[in-house]
């Protein structure tokens, strides 16, 4: 095998229009329904755009509210199944401020908000991330079934999990809302990326 063909790095990044969206920021949000609601501009920009599924995240100063990253979906631009929103959000969170652990000590408590919650992968993310609070809009199965998404064999307890490492859950911000624009997508007919289809056993 030429070495020169081996895949030794992958780059992971999100499209052009967030910088944008990004600066019309303020540099603080202080309340939870203004997180969310940019969370969910950014998922509804990401479906129009078509760069990527419809799910965005950020990571916040938990108290203070200030903006430390945003994330949105990007497998199939980037042809990476681990892409999440979450993942995106997160690994842009430490990449800036240069740690692997959000909870560190002397840091300020971060937060992460998502327009829906997490599949069994980020969650597993979420709890290594050092994050000490997580925000979603909703957490049933309605989502998956309007998007036909599959989010993954989540623990049954997963929220006593959360507690158990002492991560604050707040559900059902902005909840009809996200659902709205969960069904904006599914009425674009789009392409849904799950690992099993059923017709490639």
């Amino acid at each position: 095998m030429d070495p020169t063909t081996l895949p030794l790095r992958f780059i992971l990044d999100l499209p052009d229009w967030v910088a944008d969206e990004w600066l019309r920021l303020p540099e603080h949000l202080p309340d939870l329904e203004a997180r969310m609601a940019v969370v969910l501009r950014l998922a509804r920009l990401n479906t129009e755009h078509q760069s990527g599924g419809p799910f965005a995240a950020g990571v916040f100063e938990r108290d203070s509210g200030r903006v430390v990253s945003l994330g949105v979906n990007r497998v199939v631009p980037r042809s990476c199944s681990s892409a999440h929103a979450e993942i995106m959000a997160l690994s842009l969170a430490q990449q800036r401020l240069g740690v692997y652990d959000l909870g560190g000590p002397g840091m300020a408590a971060h937060q992460l908000v998502v327009n829906w919650s997490p599949c069994a992968m980020c969650f597993g993310a979420v709890l290594w991330s050092g994050i000490r609070s997580l925000v979603i809009a909703g957490a049933d199965a309605e989502m998956m079934a309007i998007t036909g998404f599959d989010e993954g064999p989540m623990p049954a307890d997963w929220r006593g999990e959360l507690a158990q490492r002492d991560i604050e859950l707040i559900e059902g911000v902005m909840r009809e809302e996200a659902l709205a624009d969960f069904r904006l997508f599914a009425a674009t007919n789009p392409e849904v990326y799950n690992g099993r289809q059923g017709d490639n056993r």
